[in-house]
């Protein structure tokens, strides 16, 4: 018996990184005070959101990493929404 192999074609798709916010803005630090700043790369859920779906570079999703449980700590952002 032959093995049949199915031929799977990938599209050639060229899909280009996005720019981290954050470096595009400049932005050396993130405090952990500047909600505002922070807001969206969370979800509804109170999750951090992912690199991969955030468009962040390492190091600025370590720093909002870092600053977004500084501000649960202090009680800026819940750590669960209900």
């Amino acid at each position: 018996m032959e093995k049949k192999e199915h031929q799977v074609q990938i599209k050639n798709r060229t899909q280009r990184r996005r720019a981290c916010p954050f470096c595009v803005a400049k932005i050396e630090s993130l405090d952990y005070k500047a909600v505002f700043r922070y807001k969206r790369f969370i979800t509804d859920r109170g999750k951090i959101v992912p690199k991969r779906n955030s468009g962040m570079c390492a190091k600025c999703q370590r720093m909002l990493a870092e600053a977004i449980k500084r501000a649960r700590y202090m009680g800026l952002v819940p750590y669960c929404i209900d």
